[in-house]
């Protein structure tokens, strides 16, 4: 069976005016259109043809098709125009210790300074669909920051002396930044903004940016200690537990664990807790977590992942249908074209167009695409 899924794109302020319009092939709202949202979270859950949330359809008809819990995965456009939060996600172990202790000390769950809001994990994969997609992820190695600090001079002397310390851990120098730093925040900020450099001209036009629409932020130098990625389309970026990261431009398809625990660290006005960002994070510097998506023919790429919430799969079909085999529900969503969607078991095809999305249940087997254009399929993950 497959499900025709809507949803209205969520306006929040990073959120681009164009990039989800020009997609779809409409005129702009004249809103910032920031996620569209394909899956049961009940934070915001898909709407089906009979008037029902996808939550609800799931509830009363989901068993008789395969479906016998809420799906593991929340599936979204993204368009970034100006950066997210700076952030973190818990581990499954985290999640659930930090959500027993905020329920039991009666914290209600739509708090402003409610930190864990679910008992589950929050790794996300995001792949690029415009031709540059911009990011922070992971923690740069500790050399370079060291020498990026040190170009900035005397400003910049309080974080390049703790960055200099023989035991300094840059999950230590995030944690004072953010608690106790925030006038040496400021002086890194000014410092940063004035400096030149040949190595991180780019990093430091990224503070000028950051620093217009945060003044003051701490996160921004939080940011600075950040590996600067650009994705080019097609590529993805991989975010596991513990990983400090930030969107900061461009068009793509973001699959995640269906979780809204989120730790912030910066550039941001919602709530930031400092030492329970500190106490999830991965401290390890090294290379951004970039994905390049493995050629399986037939126009099949997939995107590897080492977890089992979700798996995602770019299909371009060609002469021949293009054949997916299912391992639980999934969910198409065309990007490009006007591809066929159909199930190896009833075989009626569903033609979507750009942002178009549909529901695949699990009794259907496989997945069948053919025409024009570019699906990406998500489903459980091994």
């Amino acid at each position: 069976m497959l499900i025709p899924l809507a949803n209205d794109p969520r306006d929040y302020a990073w959120g681009s005016t164009t990039l989800i319009a020009a997609l779809e092939g409409r005129e702009p709202s004249g809103r910032a259109e920031a996620e569209v949202w394909f899956g049961d979270h009940p934070g915001d859950p898909s709407e089906t043809p009979d008037g029902r949330t996808l939550d609800r359809w799931i509830a009363a008809d989901g068993r008789s098709v395969g479906i016998d819990a809420p799906l593991p995965y929340l599936l979204k456009l993204l368009a970034a125009a100006s950066a997210l939060s700076i952030q973190a996600h818990p581990s499954k172990t985290q999640a659930e210790a930090g959500f027993a202790r905020e329920e039991a000390a009666g914290i209600p769950r739509d708090a402003a300074d409610r930190t864990y809001r679910d008992d589950n994990h929050k790794p996300e994969l995001v792949v690029a669909l415009s031709e540059e997609f911009r990011a922070l992820a992971g923690l740069r190695e500790l050399a370079a920051t060291r020498r990026l600090v040190e170009g900035l001079g005397p400003g910049a002397a309080p974080l390049a002396k703790r960055l200099a310390e023989p035991d300094a851990t840059l999950s230590a120098v995030i944690g004072w930044l953010l608690s106790d730093g925030a006038d040496a925040a400021r002086d890194v900020i000014a410092a940063a903004v004035a400096g030149t450099s040949d190595e991180f001209a780019a990093e430091l036009d990224l503070v000028r940016t950051l620093d217009a629409g945060f003044p003051g932020d701490p996160g921004i130098v939080v940011a600075l200690l950040m590996n600067l990625v650009t994705l080019r389309r097609g590529e993805g970026l991989f975010v596991p537990a513990g990983v400090l990261h930030a969107y900061l431009e461009g068009l793509g398809v973001e699959l995640m664990a269906a979780s809204d625990n989120v730790l912030r660290g910066g550039l941001t006005p919602k709530h930031v807790d400092a030492a329970e960002l500190v106490s999830v994070l991965d401290p390890e510097p090294g290379l951004p977590p970039v994905i390049r998506p493995r050629d399986l023919g037939d126009g099949i790429r997939a995107y590897d992942v080492p977890i089992a919430d979700f798996a995602l799969y770019a299909v371009t079909p060609g002469a021949t249908p293009a054949r997916v085999a299912l391992h639980g529900p999934a969910i198409a969503l065309a990007t490009s074209g006007a591809p066929e969607v159909a199930g190896e078991a009833s075989l009626t095809p569903a033609v979507l167009a750009p942002g178009g999305a549909v529901l695949v249940t699990p009794d259907e087997g496989g997945v069948r695409v053919t025409g024009t254009g570019e699906v990406f399929l998500a489903q459980p993950g091994r």
